[in-house]
């Protein structure tokens, strides 16, 4: 018969053993998936993000390898502190936009506006592929979406506000984008504050290409809407939402585009740009406009103006209305 101590001493070590294995269990898991303190640092990992087509994508919580296929997304994750590993050629450029160029010098051109390259893409091995309504890339989600979570970020003419805010909701910086569009309203209302006479001026935006204008930046794009935040106005044919990206206007027609102010570009930089407005002006009839009588003709920075658009593009479009028309 055993005594009361031996009897004690068996029963502590049978307790010590079940608290011992139960704990062994908890940090081992079960390996098989169920919702264990393994599964749950791998559900950590990612999460459900609904895009702007309703679909319904696992994407990750922290991406680190981000593709980026439209001037848009490209915008918003270098305005986000992240530099994509594969991105888009501006439009009419072989690289991306020029006014994203320093800030994207080690991004690799993988897609076109027209369409993705998806052997360049697979390479890189992605973790997340951004996609919108702007690019021919988002005709192919299915075969992105077998590469790498794809989001598709905004739908055609979406409010650009509302873009940087999915797009960023997307890589997790939802926070910081807000931070960046306070501070940007901020600007917008110091810019404003200073237009003097120019405050409600009737401003015309326009490319020039092959030898004649064409319409940009209509509606709720970086443009337009920069321009409706600051009170100016648009010319008649310049009102409304945009049929497309741009939209060309015959030389009988010159007339349309004239304004109290004319801002014009190309689809490259500004030198690009100043070399088209000296074409421009032996076309006939482009020196009775009235923007180029009064010397309100200003070249801007075309591949800001015109690409699809963003937070850094519009930086570029506030400061070049602040510097041609704060009095």
């Amino acid at each position: 018969m055993f005594s009361a101590r031996v009897l004690r001493r068996s029963v502590l070590l049978s307790c010590t053993a079940a608290v011992s294995g139960a704990l062994l269990l908890s940090a081992c898991g079960s390996g098989d998936g169920d919702d264990t303190a393994g599964g749950e640092a791998v559900a950590a990992t990612t999460r459900q993000f609904t895009d702007a087509q309703g679909r319904k994508v696992e994407i990750p919580v922290d991406p680190k390898k981000v593709v980026t296929l439209s001037e848009s997304t490209t915008d918003a994750a270098l305005t986000l502190g992240i530099e994509p590993v594969g991105t888009t050629s501006g439009r009419g450029q072989t690289g991306v936009s020029t006014y994203l160029a320093d800030k994207a010098s080690d991004s690799q051109v993988v897609a076109t506006v027209a369409e993705a390259d998806m052997e360049k893409i697979a390479s890189l091995k992605p973790d997340l592929i951004l996609v919108d309504a702007t690019v021919g890339a988002q005709k192919s989600l299915d075969q992105l979406q077998k590469i790498a979570p794809t989001v598709f970020t905004a739908k055609q003419n979406e409010n650009w506000r509302t873009a940087f805010t999915d797009t960023a909701d997307a890589l997790d910086k939802k926070s910081e984008a807000s931070k960046w569009l306070k501070a940007f309203d901020a600007q917008v209302a110091d810019v404003k504050g200073t237009l003097g006479d120019n405050a409600g001026k009737s401003v015309s935006v326009i490319r020039w290409q092959d030898g004649a204008p064409s319409v940009v930046g209509k509606g709720d794009g970086v443009v337009g809407a920069t321009l409706k935040a600051l009170g100016l106005t648009r010319p008649k044919d310049q009102q409304g939402a945009s049929v497309g990206h741009s939209e060309p206007v015959s030389l009988e027609k010159l007339d349309t585009i004239d304004g109290d102010w004319l801002f014009f570009g190309t689809l490259g930089d500004k030198a690009d740009g100043t070399k088209a407005y000296a074409e421009a002006r032996k076309v006939a009839n482009f020196g009775k406009l009235k923007a180029e009588t009064d010397k309100h003709v200003v070249v801007v920075s075309g591949s800001a103006w015109n690409s699809a658009g963003g937070p850094l593009s519009a930086e570029v479009v506030l400061d070049e209305l602040k510097q041609a028309l704060a009095e």
